[in-house]
């Protein structure tokens, strides 16, 4: 049995499960995965989920830090900063330096914290630009959770992550298996019990024919770049209006139908 009795996941599409959809079509994702693993193994488990996709790191420390300080629960984990180092023009150091104050409030509240650090984009053409952006995140992450006494994910360092199968077809987003994947890699940081190997390297894959190629490619710009651009010239979210799924620290109940 684990250590955790409660938890608050906070942040922004990532935490919320964007990409990895359940049979109920709503989002599972990373966090609801480990919840469950948390909750099966430990009567009582408290767990809430206040990620809304969309989030600035401004917003997730105005709206949501302060409700995790406030409940102190055993755990928070804290992921944001991505859509502000997608925007044109922010500072990255600007970002860090949010980010490390969330983190101390959080700290200073008794809670433990698990921060994630940003994925190596390089396999994503509307990412791939931004990559030397996130390597510099990533080093201010570590000093950070160095500083404040927090824990870390490396997503940067999770080989299957490089595969193209690890996102969903928005090429922003992971797939139901590079949830799952990151579900299992939390918990071993984390010291929870899974039966799992995140590690465990995907199946060949067939090479694609050079136009199924960029038939793909126009597929996505036309259905997701696009609209994408159009939002952030509109200075609209996909989160615009929309509530956390799981507003409340309380005992999580196993339902595996919905994985």
């Amino acid at each position: 049995m684990h250590g955790w009795t409660s938890w608050i996941a906070i942040g922004d599409s990532f935490t919320e499960g964007m990409g990895d959809v359940g049979a109920d079509g709503s989002y599972v994702g990373w966090a609801d995965r480990l919840a469950e693993a948390m909750a099966l193994q430990r009567p009582g488990f408290q767990y809430a989920n206040l990620a809304v996709r969309g989030k600035m790191l401004q917003e997730i420390v105005d709206e949501q830090v302060p409700l995790a300080a406030e409940n102190a629960p055993d755990l928070v984990t804290i992921c944001g900063g991505g859509n502000d180092l997608i925007t044109p023009g922010t500072d990255v150091d600007d970002v860090a330096a949010l980010f490390d104050g969330a983190v101390a409030r959080l700290r200073a509240a008794g809670s433990e914290v698990l921060l994630f650090t940003g994925p190596d984009p390089k396999v994503q053409p509307l990412l791939r630009r931004i990559r030397g952006k996130v390597g510099i995140y990533n080093g201010h992450l570590h000093a950070i959770a160095e500083r404040r006494g927090a824990r870390v994910v490396d997503l940067w360092s999770m080989d299957v992550l490089h595969d193209r199968r690890a996102w969903c077809e928005d090429r922003l987003h992971f797939s139901s298996d590079g949830h799952r994947r990151i579900a299992l890699r939390a918990a071993e940081v984390l010291g929870v019990r899974v039966d799992e190997d995140w590690r465990e390297p995907l199946p060949a894959e067939v090479a694609k024919p050079w136009l199924r190629l960029r038939q793909d490619d126009l597929t996505w710009t036309t259905t997701h770049l696009l609209p994408w651009v159009a939002r952030q010239i509109r200075g609209e979210s996909l989160g615009d209006g929309l509530t956390p799924k799981r507003p409340d620290l309380q005992p999580y109940a196993v339902d595996r139908a919905a994985l």
